[in-house]
This record gives structure tokens, C-alpha cells and sequence, in this order.
């Protein structure tokens, strides 16, 4: 079931509406046969494997608590990082490794291959896997008690707002406010709603218009103009922001309208000043899992800055691999780690002291720039189908000598919808504390812009049932 589609304007209501209704010790039954329903529209069979690592954790983390050794807690431990990682491998990585040793051993001249099976990816697995982790490794660190009530924990491994595409909640944020009391409060319901329609709004006004240009010119990127080539990585550096922070604000505006509250995913990254600050603001909820799961275990930067740079590349090439089995995506995550490197260590890139308030605005404005032209490159490997591809496709960019973009329809409706989203995030990021009135909930966002947003979906928007960009991770 998809966000954008009539069948979740239909479930959603109905759900929020019985969840106000029935006494409170049962909505968590609800919310559990709700979200099971909504994963079983895409595959019934495998809410199997949501049921087996909600089993597994749940288990296992009763089983740390209760241990009296550290070595048995371990134990217990590695069994839920085996199993959870074990089905995501098996799913999501069997035939990419598979592949890549048939290659070698093609190359090599070796007569051994090994078996390629035809695999569904189970939609969401990489999203609920790490959520799941993250609550047995914070009862092995003894950050929270074992949660007892088995209905509870499984309903915050398969909470349906969040369960395919995040954002990927901690468990000492999200199980509390599952037990606990909500009424209904009409504020809940505006922020949840205005949070669900600019999700849409960037899902079906910006993002799906701007794919029709993204997926022609990527059809056949050998054998287009240099210039539409570079319009198309412009494309679809809004295409996968508005798709995914889209996403990401119906699924927080969903929760809200139950009175819960999941954590930011997304602010305005491509204000970024350079890669680290970029990443404190796209894809919050992953980019924080892997600093505090990976990253800081492994020394953080309490270390040398050989063994700092070590610990970046390594928590990058496996960002990389999180996002696809495919070596493009392990290009890309390497590339954001080379160059974060850079800008951390590299001496002649620091930030300038600028004495002037106007030489300081055009260093931002210059900083920006520059990152969001990197973060145009480095989606070409994220877009790309394979290295060749990501190759030819940088190559046409190196040819520009003549821009004459060819817009169509679908690229100009979705450039007017840009525009408008460009004017509120600007005022978001630049005029937080001025234009007052342009805020959120002020009358005129409330009968000027959302009536605009409003107007532009049901006129504009694209509703053929186009997946979100992430379903595939």
C-alpha cells in the first residue's frame, strides 16, 4: 500500500478514527493488525520474516537482561545480529555477492560458479532490521530495560507509518509513547495533516514530474546531448529529496495524527555548507544509527586521524552498500568519505573568517554551491544502473559546450511546484525569525500557501502509483 495511493487515503482515516474510539488498552491491537495489513497489501508472506525477528529480539533481549555474565549476554546478542543480519544478507546481498565471485572466478578462468536464485527483496527489510538491532544492542549496553509486553515490542518493529521507509526509530523513543494515553488534540491533527500534505506535495507534484525526464535521458544516457544530460543530474538531485523527504513527512504526519512523534528525517539538506553538515541533515535517523552503532564503536575520532579516517571510510562503504546491492552505491558512499575526509582534515579547505557581513553571506553562498554541485556528481553513481553507465554518464558531463535543455510538460509543471517548495524552505532555513507571517500555521501559510499546495496536488500532482525511490532499500 502505497502513501500516494486512494486505497491509503481510505486506510489511514479509518484507522486513526478507531484508534480515538476504543479504550486505550486495546489501540496498541489495533495499530499491530493495522500494520500487518498495511506490510501484507505488498506481500503477505513476508510479514514472515517480521514476525521472525520480532520473535528472535524480543527473546533475546529478555534472555541479556536476565543473564548474569557478560559473556552470556554476548551470546544472546550475536544470535539477534546473526539472524537479523543473516535474512537481510540472504535477501537483499545473496545474488550481488553470488555474481561478483562468478565474475572472479570468469576472470580467473576457474571452472566454479555458484547458484543465482530469483529473489522478491522484501520491501522495508533494511529499515525494520536496523530498527530492531538497535533496541538489542541498547539492552546488551543496558541503555533500557527489556521490553515484557510482547504485542508492545512487536508493534514498534512493524509500526506502519515508518515500517518501509523510516524514519528508523530508537526503541526509548517510540515503545514509551505506544503505551502510553493520547487524546485527541486538534493540534495533533493540523500539524499532522499539514506535515501529509506537503509529503504529497513533494511526492506527486515535484518528484514524479521530474522522473519522467530523469528516466528518459537515463534510459539512453550514450546517445543524449551533453546538456540534457546535466539537467537530468540537476533532476534528480530534487527527485530523490522531494521523493524521500516526502516520504518521510507523510510517514511523521501520519504518526503525529496519533498523537505520537517521530524524529526529524529530513532538513533542508541541500543548505548543507559542506559533507559533514549534509549529513546532519539528510536522512537523519540513518546517518545517526550508523554514528552511533558503528562509527562510534568502532574509536570514533578518539583515535589518530589515520585510524578516524579508517573508521569514516569504513561506516561510508557500508552506508553505500545499506542502499543497494550494487557496486555504484558502494562508489557513492566512498566518495562521500573521501571527500568528507577532505573537508575535515584538509587544511586549505577550512572555513574563512570573514570580517566583512557581506563577504561572510557570499562564503555561504560559495559553500553551498560547491556541495551541492558534489552531491549532483555523486548521484550519478546513485542513479546509475552500473559503473559503465555512471562512467558514460560523467563523460557527457565533461562535453558540455552548448546548454539547450528540452522541457517538457512534465519538467515544467514540476520546476513551478520546485519553486514554491524553494520559496518555503528558504524562508525555513534563512528567515526562520523574519517574514513572520509566511510561518507555518500563520493565516497566510494557512489560506495562502496550503490552499496553493492543495490546489497543485489535485491539479498537477502525478498519481499512477509510482513507488517511493527507497522502497528498494
Amino acid at each position: 500500500m502505497l502513501f500516494n495511493s486512494l486505497s491509503f487515503c481510505l486506510f489511514l482515516p479509518v484507522v486513526v478514527l478507531a484508534y480515538y474510539l476504543i479504550p486505550q488498552r486495546f489501540r496498541w491491537v489495533l495499530l499491530l493488525a493495522a500494520s500487518y495489513f498495511f506490510y501484507m497489501c505488498w506481500n503477505p508472506y513476508y510479514v514472515v520474516l517480521i514476525l521472525l525477528s520480532t520473535g528472535v529480539d524480543y527473546w533475546a533481549a529478555l534472555k541479556m537482561e536476565t543473564a548474569e555474565e557478560q559473556k552470556q549476554k554476548k551470546k544472546f546478542l550475536m544470535l539477534s545480529i546473526l539472524v537479523n543480519l543473516g535474512l537481510l544478507l540472504f535477501f537483499k546481498y545473496y545474488n550481488f555477492f553470488a555474481g561478483t565471485l562468478n565474475d572472479i572466478f570468469l576472470a580467473s578462468g576457474s571452472a566454479p560458479r555458484v547458484p543465482l536464485y530469483d529473489i522478491l527483496l522484501p520491501v522495508g527489510i533494511s529499515f525494520y532490521t536496523f530498527q530492531t538491532l538497535s533496541y538489542t544492542i541498547d539492552i546488551y549496553r543496558g541503555k533500557r530495560q527489556a521490553e515484557r509486553h510482547l504485542g508492545i515490542f512487536a508493534l514498534y518493529v512493524a509500526f506502519f507509518p515508518q515500517l518501509i521507509a523510516g524514519p528508523i526509530e530508537r526503541s526509548t523513543s517510540l515503545i514509551p509513547q505506544l503505551k502510553q494515553s493520547i487524546a485527541f488534540i486538534p493540534e495533533n491533527f493540523s500539524k499532522g495533516m499539514c506535515l501529509i500534505i506537503f509529503g504529497l506535495f513533494k511526492k506527486v507534484v515535484i518528484a514524479d514530474r521530474l522522473a519522467v525526464y530523469v528516466d528518459f535521458v537515463y534510459s539512453a544516457p550514450a546517445v543524449v546531448l551533453p546538456g540534457t544530460m546535466a539537467v537530468a543530474c540537476l533532476f534528480f538531485a530534487f527527485q530523490i529529496y522531494c521523493d524521500f523527504s516526502g516520504y518521510s513527512d507523510i510517514a511523521i504526519g501520519s504518526a503525529k495524527l496519533l498523537g505520537i512523534d517521530l524524529m526529524e528525517n529530513f532538513r533542508r539538506p541541500y543548505f548543507a555548507r559542506n559533507l559533514q553538515d549534509f549529513w546532519s541533515r539528510w536522512h537523519i535517523s540513518l546517518s545517526t544509527w550508523f554514528r552511533d552503532y558503528v562509527y562510534f564503536p568502532l574509536g570514533g575520532s578518539k583515535c589518530s586521524k589515520f585510524r578516524t579516517s579508517l573508521n569514516i571510510m569504513a561506516v561510508f562503504a557500508v552506508s553505500g552498500l545499506w542502499h543497494g546491492a550494487n557496486w555504484t552505491f558502494v562508489v557513492w558512499g566512498l566518495l562521500h568519505g573521501v571527500f568528507l575526509l577532505i573537508s575535515k582534515f584538509g587544511s586549505g579547505l577550512k572555513p574563512v573568517k570573514w570580517s566583512s557581513m557581506s563577504f561572510g553571506r557570499v562564503h555561504v553562498f560559495v559553500s553551498v554551491l560547491l556541495t551541492f554541485i558534489f552531491l549532483c556528481i555523486s548521484w550519478v553513481f546513485f542513479r546509475s544502473g552500473s559503473l559503465s553507465e555512471a562512467i558514460t554518464v560523467l563523460g557527457k558531463l565533461t562535453q558540455i559546450t552548448d546548454f539547450k535543455p528540452n522541457f517538457e510538460k512534465h519538467s515544467i509543471l514540476g520546476i513551478f511546484g520546485l519553486a514554491v517548495l524553494l520559496l518555503v524552505e528558504i524562508k525555513q532555513e534563512y528567515f526562520a525569525d523574519k517574514l513572520s507571517f509566511m510561518s507555518r500555521g500563520t493565516p497566510f501559510f494557512n489560506y495562502v500557501i496550503y490552499p496553493v499546495v492543495i490546489v497543485l496536488i489535485l491539479t498537477i500532482g502525478v498519481f499512477d502509483g509510482s513507488q517511493f525511490i527507497y522502497f528498494q532499500f
